[in-house]
């Protein structure tokens, strides 16, 4: 992490990135791509994976694309056939952020619009992840910034590659955070380290965003899709409700009293213990042999 203000983490040879007005400098005129092709979408062997797929304006995000996102998200809840879920990016970029080439700066206001797109828009889409019932790993490919990098921060688990960048863009812009980024940060690393972040903008190597908490593994660029495949297959193969209560109780944790937060550990093993793979789990201990979950 950068020692002071003053100091970039970013390569003095290179120009600065400016992820999230980058897709700007392309024309106005672009030819219409269905959300399918924007956001890509494939299930295999118990896995939902969903790819961001706009390498060329680094994965920022579309009204659209957000609402795809959030419904494949709701799907894989639904479907007991989908046991985990990766979220990625092609090209360089993980994601920009939103796309804000069709933000009218110049249009009148009326006083509620702004609170009202982002509860319907980025608020939407950060608690599609994290009410997600079924494990969700961010493969952060590239740069992540803005909503971009809540979007990775809003999944259960992070992996890197050494090549990725997050950035807390919206003091470049002059704007306050989004996309529950105010919420996320300090949850995960603390308010100082939280304030540092989003009051001076500067670019976080996945490194540092390792050693700060942000990122469970940074890996060679080369070997990030093998190490995603690798632990969202193992979760796939896991008691997919017991994740789900364990998810639940995680992220409900740090808004609980103690009281509140040993209720729902007393109900979530309640309902878990009605499941076939707790029975299973169980079973295969008392037996000493491997556990074979179904999901259910």
């Amino acid at each position: 992490m950068p020692s002071s203000p003053e100091k970039s983490v970013e390569p003095a040879n290179e120009p600065e990135i400016d992820p999230e007005t980058e897709p700007e400098t392309r024309p106005e005129t672009e030819p219409e791509i269905p959300a399918e092709s924007l956001v890509q979408h494939a299930t295999d062997n118990r896995v939902c994976r969903i790819t961001l797929n706009r390498p060329e304006a680094l994965n920022a995000i579309t009204p659209d694309q957000r609402e795809r996102i959030i419904q494949l998200l709701a799907d894989a809840s639904a479907d007991p056939g989908v046991r985990a879920v990766v979220l990625t990016g092609t090209g360089r970029g993980f994601c920009a952020g939103a796309d804000l080439r069709g933000a009218a700066t110049g249009a009148e206001r009326v006083a509620g619009d702004v609170a009202r797109t982002l509860r319907l828009g980025a608020q939407r889409l950060i608690a599609a992840v994290l009410d997600c019932e079924k494990p969700v790993i961010a493969a952060v490919n590239g740069t992540a910034a803005g909503l971009g990098a809540h979007l990775a921060f809003a999944c259960d688990l992070v992996l890197a590659a050494e090549s990725a960048k997050f950035i807390e863009v919206f003091v470049r812009r002059g704007l306050v955070p989004d996309g529950g980024g105010a919420y996320l940060l300090p949850r995960l690393i603390g308010p100082q380290r939280a304030k540092e972040l989003m009051f001076f903008g500067d670019a976080l190597t996945a490194a540092d965003a390792e050693r700060l908490g942000l990122v469970n593994r940074v890996l060679p660029d080369g070997e990030l899709d093998k190490t995603a495949r690798e632990w969202v297959e193992r979760l796939a193969t896991g008691p997919t409700r017991a994740l789900a209560l364990t998810k639940q109780l995680v992220n409900a944790s740090l808004d609980a009293d103690r009281t509140t937060a040993f209720a729902a550990e007393a109900a979530a093993q309640e309902i878990n213990m009605t499941t076939e793979d707790a029975r299973e789990g169980v079973a295969s201990f008392v037996e000493r042999r491997g556990a074979s979950y179904r999901g259910r």
